[in-house]
């Protein structure tokens, strides 16, 4: 497995892999990678030929006082786990690659972007959609792959596939879960014990409501008030929101009669967390 650390390289790379009539797929993630990370890279192995994971942790995604400063990185580690899982190549470009002096262009994907963790984030999302843009054209994948846990990014992203005619697919791939539930995330590890025993009401609270649903509950509104006592009950929790959008068009919603994304984002200490389950309405 290659680690490649600028442009020039990793385009020289893909230009040899499409000599050899590999198909690419591309898993962008920020690093500190962890069992949902590689089963995206799992899933890019079964349909390429050749299999990208770029670890950038992308400074424009992080508003003020956001944790870019400490977010764990530990590139040796990743690419011992990116390379047990069949990962050809590593694309880790420093900050000064992707962003030179003088750059000033970024994406913007509208009104998608306007809830949820694009309203509790300002700026996030422009920051996403600009360096998964960089990665597409730099890398020109034939498939990408994304985390349903990060619900709201992988519409955004396909959208932004959509909107601007790139010419590959996006993958969405179901959120991996530990044994008590919590969904992974590499923000797991600033977890301590007593919270990440309290950050396991979210998977509960999000069952809870599926149930409601097969159940025949309809009422949006009721709905996500069930998930906020059962959440607002656990002493350490402190909700960002609990929300339910029309999906995959994130439009409100009171009642619903096709799928709906319910979403929450919930802070444990200084930890925040976020968490969906797709209701079958």
């Amino acid at each position: 497995m290659k680690i490649l650390h600028t442009i020039a390289e990793i385009r020289e790379f893909v230009r040899q892999v499409r000599l050899d009539g590999r198909t690419v797929g591309l898993v962008p993630t920020m690093g500190y990678l962890h069992e949902g990370h590689l089963e995206l890279m799992r899933r890019a192995r079964e349909r390429c030929g050749a299999v990208i994971t770029s670890i950038f942790v992308n400074p424009t995604q992080f508003g003020p006082n956001e944790d870019l400063a400490r977010y764990p990185r530990d590139l040796e580690r990743d690419a011992r786990l990116a390379a047990g899982v069949g990962v050809d190549a590593i694309f880790n470009p420093p900050v000064e690659e992707m962003y030179p002096a003088g750059y000033c262009t970024y994406v913007d994907v509208e009104r998608i972007t306007e809830n949820l963790c694009g309203a509790s984030r300002p700026g996030h999302f422009r920051g996403v959609a600009t360096v998964v843009t960089k990665l597409f054209n730099i890398v020109r994948p034939d498939l990408a792959f994304f985390g349903q846990k990060d619900a709201q990014q992988a519409l955004v992203i396909q959208r932004m596939a959509a909107d601007l005619n790139m010419d590959l697919e996006v993958v969405t791939v179901p959120i991996v879960r530990e044994t008590g539930g919590l969904a992974l995330s590499s923000r797991n590890v600033y977890l301590e014990p007593d919270q990440r025993r309290a950050a396991l009401v979210l998977s509960r609270s999000l069952d809870k409501a599926a149930e409601a649903v097969r159940a025949g509950e309809r009422d949006a509104p009721k709905i996500r008030r069930l998930v906020e006592d059962m959440i607002r009950a656990e002493p350490l929790a402190r909700i960002d929101y609990v929300e339910i959008y029309s999906y995959p068009g994130l439009e409100p919603l009171e009642r619903f009669q096709g799928p709906a994304l319910l979403a929450l984002a919930v802070s444990f200490g200084r930890t925040r967390l976020i968490d969906n389950v797709i209701l079958e309405g």
